[in-house]
């Protein structure tokens, strides 16, 4: 394998760890929201800590990932094969 098909699988991966990451957290937040019946205004201190915090990684999750798309050119804008 050469050195830049390597490169766009370990950026493939890379992307692939993050979803991963970022789907589960968001089941942890789901699953925090629906603790406490749908409601942030129900949330205990601790718990809106443990929201935020989530919530903070969860969009620096999807900001890496918005990173790899563009690097992989994921953007589904493919204008050249338009032509």
């Amino acid at each position: 394998m050469t050195g830049p098909d390597r490169t766009q699988l370990e950026l493939v991966e890379r992307y692939r760890q993050l979803a991963e990451s970022y789907q589960a957290l968001d089941a942890k937040i789901d699953s925090l929201i629906m603790a406490n019946r749908e409601s942030r205004d129900k949330m205990s201190a601790e718990d809106i800590r443990r929201y935020r915090d989530w919530a903070r990684h969860r969009s620096e999750i999807l900001n890496d990932m918005r990173i790899l798309e563009q690097q992989l050119d994921l953007s589904g804008d493919n204008t050249a094969d338009a032509e």
